[in-house]
C-alpha cells in the first residue's frame, strides 16, 4: 500500500516507518518545513520514503501528498512537560490532527490511526488504567495532557461524521532510532555518558520502541473504528529502570537520590527560572514530570492483548537498543572501546 506518514522522524515514526518499509509499503512522509536537517528529517535520511515538507497547521501543505495513499498514520504531536506554550501546542496537536483527518477524508483514505497519549487516559491510584476510563479535566494537568485528550475528541467527531479512524495509546518511549533524542533516550545517553548527576524515585509505564511501532500496525489491522487501544510494554519505576541502565552499560547509577517530597516544590521555582532565562534548555524535573512520577500510573493492555494479538518485549531490551544506538551514533564516550572489549 501507498502510506502517507506524519512524524516520522520523531521517535516513534522513525521506528514505525523501519517497520512499515519490512513490509514493502511505499511511504510518504510529512517533515517540518523550513527547518534544517538535523533531528528534524535525520530519522529518514537514506530510506526509500517520499519525504513531503509541510505543516500541520496549513492543510494545503500537505493535502495534495495525501492523494492516493489508502492509509495514514498520526504520530506527529508537540511533546512539552515545561510550562508555557499553550497555543502552540494546541494548534498543533488539536487543530493539526483536525486538518489532517479533514485532508483524509477529502483524500480518500480508508483508514487512519492516530496516535494517543497515556496521559489522556484516566488516573485511578488503587488499579490499572484501562481505555474506559476518562481524563478528568479538573485535576491540575499539563497542556500536552490536556492537547491530547481534545485530539481523542477530534478522532470521535470524525468517527461520528462516518470516518474510519482509530486510536494506538502510546506510553513513555525506550529504544532505538532516537534522533532528537527523546526525554526518556536523553536519560539514557546521560547516563551512561556518567552526566545524570542525580534522579527521582517514581514510576511510570514504558513502551519499547518496536512495540509500539508493532502496536501501531496492528490497531491499523484490527482495531475497530472508533477505540482506543493502550500499547504499553511493562509498568517501571525509577528504581528498577536505574538498575536496568546500570546493568546495560555497565555504569555505576548517579549519585544522588532526590526525594519527591523535596523535589517538587524545588521544581516550580527551578522551570520558572529556566523558562525565563533559558528557555531553549531541556528541563528534567518539570513539575508536571514530577507529578506523573509520582502517580505511579499503571497500564491495563488487555484490550489489546485479546482484541489485536498484542504482546510485548521487555523493557531491558529497548533500553539495550537505545544504548546501543547513542553507541553507534557516537554520542556516547567508550562505547565502540566497551563494545571491542566484549567481542
Amino acid at each position: 500500500m501507498r502510506i502517507f506518514v506524519t512524524g516520522g522522524s520523531g521517535h516513534l515514526g522513525s521506528n514505525l516507518v523501519r517497520r512499515l518499509l519490512r513490509d514493502k509499503h511505499e511511504l510518504v512522509a510529512l517533515a517540518q518545513e523550513g527547518t534544517n536537517n538535523r533531528g528534524l528529517t535525520e530519522g529518514l535520511d537514506g530510506l526509500p520514503v517520499r519525504i513531503v515538507y509541510g505543516d500541520l497547521r496549513e492543510p494545503s501543505s500537505f493535502a495534495d501528498a495525501m492523494k492516493g495513499c489508502e492509509v495514514a498514520y498520526h504520530t506527529a504531536a508537540m511533546l512539552v512537560t515545561k510550562p508555557g506554550g499553550d497555543r502552540d501546542i494546541y494548534d498543533c496537536n488539536v487543530a493539526g490532527t483536525r486538518n489532517l483527518l479533514a485532508a483524509a477524508r477529502t483524500a480518500g483514505v480508508r483508514r487512519v490511526v492516530v496516535t494517543g497519549s497515556f496521559s489522556a487516559v484516566g488516573h485511578h491510584a488503587d488499579r490499572a488504567s484501562n481505555e474506559d476510563d476518562r481524563f478528568y479535566p479538573f485535576q491540575i494537568t499539563m497542556p500536552y495532557e490536556r492537547s491530547k485528550a481534545w485530539v481523542e475528541h477530534e478522532v470521535l467527531r470524525a468517527v461520528a461524521e462516518g470516518q474510519d479512524v482509530v486510536i494506538a495509546t502510546s506510553c513513555a518511549i525506550i529504544g532505538g532510532h532516537d534522533y532528537m533524542p527523546s526525554r526518556m533516550g536523553r536519560v539514557i545517553r546521560d547516563f551512561a555518558n556518567g552526566k545524570l548527576r542525580a534522579y527521582v524515585p517514581g514510576g511510570f509505564e514504558f513502551v519499547a520502541a518496536r512495540d509500539i511501532a508493532e502496536g501501531h500496525v496492528l490497531v491499523m489491522t484490527k482495531g475497530r473504528t472508533g477505540q482506543k487501544y493502550i500499547i504499553s510494554t511493562e509498568f517501571c519505576t525509577v528504581d528498577r529502570l536505574i538498575e536496568i541502565c546500570e546493568r546495560v552499560t555497565g555504569k555505576k547509577r548517579p549519585p544522588f537520590r532526590l526525594p519527591l517530597a523535596i523535589m517538587r516544590p524545588i521544581s516550580h521555582v527551578t522551570s520558572f527560572l529556566m523558562a525565563r532565562f533559558r528557555p531553549s534548555d531541556p528541563q528534567r524535573f518539570t513539575p508536571g514530570a514530577l507529578r506523573i512520577l509520582a502517580q505511579h500510573r499503571k497500564a491495563d493492555t488487555t484490550k489489546a492483548r485479546t482484541e489485536l494479538g498484542y504482546r510485548p518485549t521487555s523493557i531491558e531490551e529497548a533500553v539495550g537498543e537505545a544504548y546501543a544506538f547513542f553507541g553507534q551514533q557516537g554520542l556516547i564516550e567508550g562505547y565502540k572501546h566497551r563494545q571491542a572489549e566484549a567481542g
